[in-house]
């Protein structure tokens, strides 16, 4: 069966740069190194969507929340004059409440969006600011405002309903997922998409993924 969708849970990379006695920012830094190289192996193996969940709806650290999104916007800032997503027409999409990050960084994604909204050959998500159980909440409050108004039936709900009005409602779910970290949890990462997906585990923080050794 082709692969048409791999998401990788992007964790541990301020450990890692603890670890290593090295400033946080540089643990962000490599973490979105090894995402420009998975968008590459994207192309190369031509997968249609690949997914990135990059920060939950809350950090724990403030300090280190400020220096996320920072890189964060660095790193769209680069996407958008990088020849190598318009040469290929890779459409960046957000799922999230990112429409609640600081202005700086609202204008950058718009901005990274409005550059590649008429591309459709591949398809880059990147979950900032996610949370998958809001997502089901959000999609059921979608569902309730129908209702109310009359115009869908309650006993008509079915699962496709509920995909309809998720943030992912236009990719089709992922094949396979990548968590990165020590942890052996999902964090609620594409809690709704992932029933069926085949899940692994690699143990070891994002920043030390051997990008090359993916999908070989």
């Amino acid at each position: 069966m082709k692969t048409n969708h791999i998401a990788f849970l992007c964790r541990g990379s301020a450990e890692w740069a603890i670890k290593k006695k090295k400033p946080v920012r540089e643990g962000y830094l490599k973490a979105f190194e090894n995402i420009l190289e998975l968008m590459k192996l994207q192309i190369k193996k031509n997968i249609p969507i690949m997914t990135f969940y990059v920060t939950p709806l809350s950090i724990e650290r403030p300090d280190e929340y400020s220096v996320l999104i920072d890189e964060i916007n660095l790193f769209f800032e680069s996407l958008i004059k990088n020849d190598f997503i318009h040469k290929n027409k890779i459409k960046v999409s957000i799922l999230g409440k990112w429409y609640n990050l600081p202005a700086k960084s609202i204008e950058t994604i718009k901005n990274m969006i409005d550059s590649t909204k008429d591309y459709d050959s591949y398809f880059a998500n990147f979950c900032i600011s996610y949370d998958g159980q809001e997502e089901i909440v959000d999609s059921c409050k979608m569902i309730g405002r129908r209702i109310k108004l009359g115009k869908f039936d309650a006993d008509s709900i079915t699962k496709d309903t509920i995909k309809e009005d998720l943030y992912s409602s236009y990719f089709m779910p992922p094949n396979l997922i990548f968590v990165s970290g020590k942890k052996c949890t999902m964090d609620g990462f594409l809690l709704w998409d992932s029933v069926n997906s085949e899940i692994i585990f690699l143990k070891k923080n994002f920043p030390e993924v051997k990008i090359s050794n993916i999908l070989k």
